[in-house]
């Protein structure tokens, strides 16, 4: 009889949940810079959300039957919600085009699309230093996960300074802000979960 249940490799998990979130924040790119076919690109986005979840879930399950863990169970349970907060913002942005039935894309969307691609990407690299305790690398990732975030805040500041200047139609000024304000929010949850990584660095270095 088997008393203590089969150690849960937490970090696969993670590395498969932040390549899902790497693979939405590409397809939202073409998306961004193709603007045709919406709602198939959207189904696609929605079908990796769906996918996130149930890595979260997963982690969270195995979470609550594992005795000890690799890293405190706080950073596990935090990691897992703001990787799934970035997909569900991605999702939310690729969902609101067809709903708001855009024909084109901005150049300020396309631009902050590209940087939180890079920004996830960074995300996904970190968190794949996680399980070899590769922690200088992860501590440089976090730096650069930081300034590009800084670049999605100004990118969306200049975004929406354009918005207000230049567009005449409310209604337009009201769909396109809601989307930069999504990936402005999926830029902040990278800064998230490199906060929680520096952390894990700094209670196991």
């Amino acid at each position: 009889m088997k008393f203590f249940p089969k150690e849960t490799d937490f970090f696969a998990i993670f590395e498969k949940a932040a390549a899902n979130v790497t693979h939405a924040a590409t397809l939202f790119v073409g998306i961004m810079e193709h603007f045709t076919n919406l709602e198939l690109w959207a189904k696609e986005v929605h079908e990796l959300e769906q996918e996130g979840d149930v890595y979260t879930h997963d982690i969270i399950r195995k979470l609550n039957k594992t005795f000890i863990t690799p890293i405190d169970r706080e950073d596990i349970h935090a990691l897992a919600s703001r990787l799934d907060d970035i997909l569900d913002l991605l999702w939310n942005a690729a969902d609101r085009l067809t709903v708001f039935k855009l024909t084109e894309a901005t150049p300020f969307a396309i631009i902050m699309a590209k940087d939180v691609l890079a920004t996830v990407e960074l995300v996904e690299k970190a968190i794949k230093k996680l399980k070899d305790k590769n922690y200088a690398h992860i501590q440089e990732y976090c730096i650069e996960i930081n300034k590009l975030e800084n670049k999605v805040d100004r990118g969306f500041k200049d975004a929406l300074c354009h918005l207000f200047d230049q567009i005449k139609d409310p209604i337009l000024i009201i769909k396109w802000k809601e989307i930069y304000e999504h990936l402005e929010d999926a830029s902040d949850r990278c800064e998230d979960v490199a906060n929680i990584l520096e952390a894990i660095v700094l209670k196991n270095a």
